[in-house]
């Protein structure tokens, strides 16, 4: 095993992988950032399905620049949606980009580090700064940018890891790519992360993710920020830019895993029916989480919600008793 329509006008590693994540790759291995190339091959894909409703509605943002972009990246700024609890805001500034900036473009040029992220990051799928080791660890192992994996496959990232977290588990970049094909293989645009039928237990976000193109920035990294994106050798902890060579992955079988990955995907394989992700997404935005999963689990399937209360019981306990007091929870 081994490693998707032009841009809007106005848009918004670790360096070192183990020696298990180069045995997954089936073609060319290691990080290639596109820095000195300024477009990447980009395929048309046209979607027949419509958006339902709320969905079309929460997507629609601006497509040129103006006062009422100014104001809304101020307010993600210097508000908690964007900037996690606890941390300063001195990591990184988010800034509009020029007419002429694509996502699928290098550093070239730049002073400083950056990378881009669509709006519906942060308004639909609830996306934090400074990105988490997990996440920052799925972007490692498939070898993109953040603009680069589609967001739709976003959303089973966000509801992955706060599904885990839920149950005490810690959520791990191989552990979540065991659930998932990617796509395409060439040529390289948007990666998506196609659910494995056989063990999907993450339904589909939306079905028909439109008008995220017409949205994007660019988070710089700020001289307070470094350690949270940078390594001690000063390369970026994923790819910043988009690459020609994302990792490929299918079929990944179980015996790839280590023991800690079994346990994840172990655990959530108990689950029968689909879980909902759209609904777990949501959480981040929640007040009192676990009695909104609960809700959502309630809806979702007549097994999912005591099979879920069971399974956190006794996880709960094992963590205690284990003394782990330093376990993931919500």
């Amino acid at each position: 095993m081994s490693s998707s329509d032009s841009m809007s006008t106005f848009s918004s590693s670790e360096s070192t992988e183990s020696e298990r994540s180069k045995d997954r790759l089936l073609g060319d291995e290691g990080t290639s950032s596109m820095a000195g190339t300024s477009e990447m091959p980009v395929e048309v894909v046209r979607e027949v399905r419509e958006d339902p409703p709320e969905e079309l509605e929460e997507s629609n943002w601006p497509v040129k620049g103006g006062y009422g972009w100014s104001r809304l990246l101020n307010s993600w700024l210097n508000c908690t949606p964007v900037i996690s609890k606890g941390v300063s805001r001195g990591i990184v500034s988010l800034e509009r980009v020029s007419a002429i900036d694509r996502v699928c473009h290098g550093q070239e040029g730049a002073t400083e580090k950056f990378f881009y992220m669509y709006m519906c990051h942060f308004s639909q799928l609830h996306v934090r700064l400074p990105l988490d080791d997990f996440t920052m660890g799925v972007l490692r192992a498939l070898n993109v940018a953040p603009t680069q994996l589609h967001p739709n496959s976003w959303a089973y990232l966000q509801a992955f890891h706060i599904l885990c977290q839920s149950l005490y588990l810690e959520p791990t970049p191989y552990a979540f790519l065991y659930f998932y094909d990617t796509r395409p293989r060439r040529p390289v645009t948007w990666l998506s992360l196609i659910s494995r039928a056989s063990i999907s237990r993450l339904d589909a976000f939306s079905q028909s993710f439109k008008h995220f193109k017409d949205g994007y920035f660019k988070v710089v990294v700020k001289e307070g920020g470094k350690s949270h994106f940078l390594n001690a050798d000063g390369s970026t902890k994923f790819p910043f830019s988009w690459t020609n060579n994302p990792s490929r992955y299918k079929d990944m079988r179980v015996e790839e895993l280590s023991a800690g990955d079994r346990e994840v995907v172990g655990m959530l394989l108990k689950f029968v029916d689909k879980l909902p992700t759209k609904g777990l997404v949501r959480v981040y935005n929640s007040v009192h989480p676990i009695i909104d999963i609960e809700g959502h689990m309630a809806q979702s399937g007549k097994k999912n919600l005591p099979l879920f209360q069971s399974l956190r019981k006794e996880m709960a306990a094992k963590a205690k008793a284990a003394g782990k007091a330093d376990v993931p929870n919500l």
